[in-house]
């Protein structure tokens, strides 16, 4: 299969403030003026708040002994992430043949870590509680946003034209996530606590 390139970025940001947002808009990739609160802003923008949480979670890897492997993964996540919030930011008119995205190769690039991870893993009795470890309790995070933001999609897809890989990606990536706050736990030796639904108030006994 040959190989898929990008066009890289050209941007220069030598000033942060532009001023041109106070009434309540924003640019698309396009130039296109639209209102901040539209339904393609909060797609991009909830993937855009994954993409920080990922970098958390990418932190607190990368100073766990045996998590290495899940640091990098994490990298090369926030990069993907990145790539779809270009392509969600453009309008179909204005998408360029090289403009960065995200394709079915990280779909499937997903897919096959999470077989390769998973394998190893206990199966499962009980949903799993977030917060085992630090670690643990940030890809928990991660996930939900990644479920929001799948939802932001799904209802952009409504009334606008995105590439259906967008959902798709998010979709693996959430499924992802939950895999790796399990492998995660696992490698570092982390308890993983189930639900129980007894432990609530009403279910314990009078002592």
């Amino acid at each position: 299969m040959e190989e898929e390139t990008f066009e890289k970025p050209r941007l220069a940001i030598n000033r942060v403030y532009t001023r041109q947002g106070d009434a309540g808009e924003t640019g698309l990739a396009g130039g296109q003026r639209v209102p901040k609160d539209g339904r393609r802003i909060e797609a991009y923008g909830t993937v855009d708040e994954l993409n920080c949480f990922i970098g958390l979670a990418r932190v607190t890897a990368s100073g766990e002994p045996g998590a290495d492997r899940l640091a990098a993964i994490l990298l090369r996540v926030q990069h993907e992430l990145f790539n779809l919030g270009s392509i969600l930011a453009t309008l179909p008119q204005d998408v360029h043949p090289r403009q960065a995205r995200v394709t079915g190769r990280e779909v499937e690039q997903l897919e096959r870590e999470m077989d390769e991870m998973n394998a190893g893993l206990a199966p499962l009795r009980s949903f799993v509680l977030p917060g085992g470890s630090r670690l643990n309790a940030e890809l928990h995070i991660c996930r939900t946003v990644c479920r929001r933001a799948e939802r932001a999609c799904v209802t952009l897809a409504r009334v606008e034209s995105i590439p259906p890989e967008a959902i798709r990606y998010l979709n693996r990536l959430s499924d992802a996530l939950f895999v790796w706050s399990r492998w995660a736990s696992h490698v570092t030796g982390a308890p993983e606590t189930l639900w129980e639904p007894n432990q609530a108030t009403s279910g314990l006994t009078d002592r």
